[in-house]
């Protein structure tokens, strides 16, 4: 699955600290570090690092997580959007090039003339001391979705101490075994972190380590780095302080010698050091552009941080009582022409939100989006989405569409609809958010419009998605009809936008448990086609057939940042490559 984002899935980036909770007073501008040698970067509220091991486990998988430990251990190849477009960064990367046999059935990746901090090569061994550390406890690795890697890596050769081959089980799309499964792999220091036992053991060893965080300035475990910054302290409190490695030989060298990274209780205490000069780089809410001068004021910029993400509510298929309905196209068709996406994203979002018409990504332009997903197959209107449910046999009752023509005819509601029943469905949303809470109710009134009646329940992220979890309609749990977790997005994709976990049959992240046989197999060919023809043909499949609501795709953040910090593009993954910024003025 995607790596975790603030108030999003499989995570919802849920930092503590009491921390620069100053005051609003002051508008100095001036740096909040005594020179240019250092920065202060505002983490996201309530999303504290806990985690050091490049590689993630369920239960430590976020992007404070990761951006650290890329920070620390340079990817073999850092496939991302950082330098202002998608694809492979090869500065940030270990590895110079990667060759696809002919057949596309095994790649020869070459790794640079690099070094760990101890002055040992990055060798094949190391490389393959990850492999095999992946291979033997999958089932505990967060990057794991059964078929994918490592499972459907046939073998590891060495070719010689900077090359070796990964050889496939099939033909694969290069782009997306670059973009999705060789951008997992992380070269480990082998020399240093191989105690001469099984790969089980050294999973146990190198995670137990991990859980320690308050040894993580001090565990020489972690001082072998091969990455741009080493950690000079890490508190269990959140707060991370990175200083640059002076061994680094990579092609990103830091610019700014320390970076400090500040954990925030709320988004209020964050805009508080802002406001305070306390914070280099850090954000606001939408809902707070209108201050946007009294920042600027206070010498920031204000720049929008585009995420690669879609943003959705679940329909429950399974659910006992709006089950069958859901089922019926018309009707998800219905409500997707009662959705005024353009409207929500201007003045609910205040212009930080694209309309989302499909399972690819909008806000950024690439070769994956369809013509006919980028066109809005299904457009605003209450009155077309009515005129959808009269023709299906549903009659405006009390102001709430009632099926008054059950059956599975043409002019009829559908099979397993029963007469009289009322066109009315909740919502389990996630709670916290104003952003949230105005496009419900807006969405609330427009559905009322077209005669579906719409009930908000709210609940903290983790809340909503341990609620609405896959299930069968004979489940007690199967009670839920759709969810929202999506405040800052729903699902980050990884740089190719495959649907596996999510529209699948049976994927891992397919909560409302849509199945379609033709969007399986285009799901299956879009990872093996030598083109991106297929992925278009399944975009366009999804736009149409709406396994999900389909709504906004909100910026990741609105970055606020101190004039003169440049030299970068924010990563559409939400990722922080903090080599990458630099001073300029």
């Amino acid at each position: 699955m995607s790596s975790v984002r603030p108030g999003l899935l499989a995570g919802a980036l849920l930092s503590a600290s009491t921390l620069l909770l100053a005051g609003c007073s002051g508008s100095s501008g001036s740096s909040s570090s005594a020179s240019h040698d250092s920065i202060d970067y505002a983490l996201p509220a309530n999303f504290t690092p806990n985690w050091i091991l490049p590689i993630g486990t369920a239960a430590h998988l976020n992007t404070n997580n990761i951006s650290i430990a890329n920070t620390l251990w340079e990817p073999l190849i850092a496939y991302d959007g950082s330098t202002g477009s998608m694809g492979w960064n090869k500065k940030g990367s270990v590895a110079t090039a990667a060759t696809f046999a002919a057949d596309h059935k095994s790649v020869t990746i070459t790794l640079g003339d690099r070094h760990w901090s101890d002055g040992k090569p990055i060798t094949s061994a190391d490389v393959a001391f990850w492999y095999e550390l992946i291979k033997a406890n999958k089932a505990q690795w967060a990057g794991y979705s059964p078929g994918k890697a490592p499972d459907n890596w046939t073998s590891f050769k060495t070719v010689d101490s900077r090359r070796f081959t990964i050889a496939f089980d099939k033909a694969y799309n290069p782009q997306w075994m670059l973009a999705n499964e060789l951008s997992l792999i992380n070269p480990l220091p082998q020399h240093a972190w191989d105690k001469g036992g099984s790969a089980k053991d050294e999973w146990t060893y190198l995670n137990d380590a991990a859980k320690n965080i308050a040894g993580y300035q001090t565990n020489a475990l972690w001082k072998t780095i091969s990455g741009p910054y080493a950690v000079k302290s890490f508190s269990t409190a959140g707060k991370v302080v990175l200083t640059a490695n002076k061994k680094y030989d990579g092609g990103e060298k830091p610019a700014i010698t320390t970076v400090d990274l500040l954990p925030f209780t709320t988004a209020d205490a964050e805009k508080n050091a802002l406001r305070s000069g306390s914070v280099d780089y850090g954000y606001i809410e939408a809902t707070d552009l209108d201050q946007k001068e009294s920042f600027t004021a206070r010498g920031y910029s204000v720049k929008p941080w585009s995420g690669w993400a879609i943003t959705y509510m679940p329909y429950n298929f399974n659910n006992p009582a709006m089950g069958a309905v859901f089922r019926q196209l018309y009707a998800r068709q219905a409500i997707q022409r009662s959705i005024d996406q353009t409207t929500l994203a201007k003045v609910v979002f205040n212009g930080t939100a694209v309309p989302g018409y499909g399972p690819i990504p909008q806000a950024q332009s690439s070769d994956f989006v369809s013509a006919a997903q980028r066109a809005n197959p299904y457009p605003f209107s209450t009155t077309a989405a009515k005129s959808l449910l009269t023709a299906h046999g549903w009659t405006e009752q009390g102001g709430v569409m009632t099926c008054t023509a059950p059956g599975p005819g043409a002019n009829q509601c559908g099979a397993g609809i029963a007469k009289g029943t009322k066109f009315e469905m909740r919502v389990l949303s996630q709670s916290g958010s104003t952003v949230t809470d105005n496009m419900m109710s807006a969405i609330q009134s427009s559905l009322a419009d077209t005669g579906i009646k719409f009930t908000i329940k709210t609940a903290p992220v983790n809340s909503v998605l341990s609620q609405t979890p896959p299930c069968t309609a004979g489940q007690s749990i199967c009670t839920w009809q759709l969810s929202f977790f999506g405040t800052a997005g729903s699902w980050y994709f990884p740089a190719f936008p495959t649907g596996d976990s999510l529209f699948q049959s049976k994927g891992g992240s397919n909560f409302g448990n849509y199945s379609d046989t033709t969007v399986d197999k285009l799901i299956a060919a879009s990872t093996t086609a030598s083109s991106n023809a297929v992925i278009q043909e399944y975009s366009a499949s999804l736009a149409k057939d709406l396994p999900v609501i389909w709504l906004p795709e909100p910026d990741y953040q609105i970055s606020v940042m101190r004039r003169g910090l440049g030299g970068f593009s924010q990563d559409p993954l939400a990722n922080f490559h903090p080599a990458q910024w630099k001073w300029t003025s």
